[in-house]
């Protein structure tokens, strides 16, 4: 095969992305107020019995690419095992639903809307029952930034909770063999690779390569980022800071071994090419990566078994196997790893090999950065909505007004 040829099968795999598609949904209910923010779009849902504004609660959307589908985060948040949006109606709260003119832009940038989002809504609401902000994933840093720059710049955001959801405070883990093989994939399949390499996941991974041959390192925009967030105060204080972890907080990883195969190409195109889960150490082999037109193999140095990790999930090698299957490309091992390991979610640990399988049920929860927090009883996906996880969160929310 010529390099066209093999750029041409590249392109035929179609787009490939960290987080899966989800079919189209259907419309969600129109909301009761639409505003068109700077950078950004909020829906506005009243609760029951409500005929405007009276007790907000902001929810800001996560990471991926492209703009913000409130469609899509409308289905995701009321039709999975628990309606948290009805829930939330139903006990007297007003949702406003904050999405993003391009989700994987920096979060410095994609805080601007969180805060347009804030002051329409002190705006608009009737009386004076506070706010509650936060977010999932992504979102969660987004409004942390943006009530902690509040409050430095002395704008009164009003707001009694904060709420975060799954984010990761401490780093997010992609493997490094994917990442790797996004890279090496790009001059025909490009979508993947520039996902890697927006803004918004160099400054939420602990560890990047931006190209096949970097050294693995947290990126010079999470550096940038995270001395900006220490600049405004690093948290926002004068709300309750509330968080829960998709992980399981006793230490138990999720079953996946370290420095095993978890995706095999067995297909014409990459033949030969092997991703491996993270071990750690020195001179770890993560990647064997083979074309028609050349191999590359990939060494981690000094990183933890976060794959296995405890935390919120992702099926991170699954959908590239998906993708690759389509033209029976590939053989998948482990579908899933950890994405937000359980000690970043609730902010208490670092990203080290000891730290990510920490028992924090064991430590004192004064260690974590929150004022209060939850882990779910097991691993599970990424921002599953839970009800475990969203009946901790309503009982620590303002009450309204009229109650």
């Amino acid at each position: 095969m010529s390099v066209e040829q093999v750029t041409q099968a590249e392109q035929a795999i179609g787009p490939i992305s960290l987080i899966a598609p989800l079919e189209a949904p259907a419309p969600a209910p129109t909301p009761d107020r639409v505003w068109e923010l700077p950078g950004g779009t909020a829906w506005v849902y009243y609760g029951e019995g409500h005929q405007n504004l009276v007790n907000p609660v902001i929810l800001a959307d996560g990471f991926n690419m492209g703009p913000s589908d409130l469609d899509e985060s409308w289905h995701y948040l009321e039709r999975q095992a628990y309606p948290l949006i009805g829930e939330l109606r139903g006990r007297g709260h007003d949702v406003v639903l904050l999405g993003f003119a391009e989700r994987s832009a920096s979060i410095l940038d994609n805080a601007q809307a969180a805060i347009a989002a804030i002051t329409q809504t002190i705006t608009e609401r009737h009386g004076n029952t506070p706010l509650t902000v936060g977010g999932f994933s992504m979102g969660g840093l987004v409004t942390r930034y943006a009530l902690a720059k509040m409050e430095h710049e002395g704008l009164d955001h009003q707001t009694a909770v904060y709420v975060s959801y799954d984010s990761p405070h401490r780093g997010a883990w992609i493997p490094i063999s994917l990442q790797a093989f996004a890279h090496f994939i790009r001059k025909g399949n490009p979508t993947f690779s520039r996902q890697i390499n927006s803004p918004a996941a160099r400054q939420l991974l602990c560890s990047h390569i931006s190209e096949v041959a970097g050294d693995a390192r947290q990126d010079a925009l999470r550096d940038d980022f995270l001395a900006r967030l220490s600049e405004v105060g690093s948290w926002p204080v004068i709300p309750k800071k509330i968080g829960v972890a998709n992980g399981a907080g006793n230490g138990t990883g999720n079953g996946v071994s370290a420095g095993v195969e978890a995706l095999k190409c067995t297909g014409l195109l990459f033949n030969g090419t092997v991703l491996y889960t993270q071990s750690t150490g020195d001179e770890q082999q993560v990647a064997v990566l083979k074309s028609i037109l050349g191999a590359k193999n990939v060494q981690t140095n000094g990183l933890a078994e976060l794959d296995g990790a405890p935390g919120g999930t992702l099926e991170s090698f699954g959908i590239l196997a998906d993708a690759l299957n389509k033209h029976g490309q590939a053989e998948v091992y482990y579908r899933s790893v950890c994405f937000v390991p359980a000690v970043s979610a609730v902010a208490i640990r670092d990203l080290g090999q000891d730290d990510v399988y920490a028992d924090i049920s064991s430590l004192p929860a004064s260690e974590s950065e929150l004022d209060e927090f939850l882990c779910a009883s097991q691993n599970e996906g990424h921002t599953l909505i839970t009800e475990e996880l969203c009946t901790w969160i309503l009982g620590r929310l303002p009450k309204p007004a009229s109650s």
